[in-house]
């Protein structure tokens, strides 16, 4: 399988992080998996650019629904010594933790979910924070997702089991498919509820009206 293993998309610059920003202790950042850093950033990100300020976000009913599929991070943790065995591995690599960052940065007060539901967990996320808005049960919720291959044992298991192409390439629905390509992605979108307030009129593109 070994055609099936050499293609892959990659984001630039994961290990990149800026931990001073968001409070976060430089040995504490060094624990924490890349995942978590991007929808960290990914997701203040999003709510800047719903003209939405740090300030005015703390207490708010806004709600973080995150996308999560892979925690191979976790592994290389457990054989990173002394990192692996400080105090702060046992929030690094978790589900739990990768949507909960945002929220107890900003002191947010919304729901706040990981979603695990292998190639689907965006979707799932985004689907989730649509109806906490329809329901009433925040104002604004941030929907986001990522994915990082971070072990190369996930693309030879799926290698092995024919699901990755051999081109590269995704031929959804075509006679040329022969399975799919893997890649990293990380994005944040923030979904605003007819009770939303706004400190501005105009929204950036991140913000979508319920």
């Amino acid at each position: 399988h070994g055609r099936r293993v050499r293609h892959g998309g990659f984001t630039r610059g994961v290990q990149l992080f800026g931990a001073s920003k968001f409070g976060i202790l430089p040995a504490e950042a060094k624990s924490m998996d890349p995942q978590q850093r991007l929808l960290l950033e990914h997701g203040y990100g999003a709510l800047h650019a719903a003209s939405l300020s740090s300030g005015a976000l703390d207490g708010s009913l806004v709600g973080v629904f995150a996308g999560v599929m892979a925690f191979e991070f976790a592994a290389m943790l457990l054989s990173s010594l002394p990192i692996g065995g400080s105090a702060y591995a046992a929030t690094g690599s978790e589900a739990s933790i990768a949507s909960g960052r945002l929220s107890y940065v900003l002191g947010l007060h919304g729901p706040c979910v990981s979603y695990d539901t292998a190639c689907s967990a965006a979707l799932v996320a985004s689907h989730a924070a649509l109806r906490a808005l329809q329901l009433a049960e925040c104002t604004t919720g941030v929907a986001s997702g990522v994915n990082l291959m971070l072990m190369p044992h996930g693309a030879s298991s799926l290698a092995a089991a024919g699901m990755t192409s051999e081109r590269g390439r995704c031929h959804t629905f075509d006679t040329l498919a022969d399975g799919y390509a893997r890649s990293e992605a990380c994005a944040a979108a923030t979904l605003m509820g007819p009770q939303a307030v706004r400190r501005d009129a105009h929204l950036g593109s991140a913000a979508v009206r319920q």
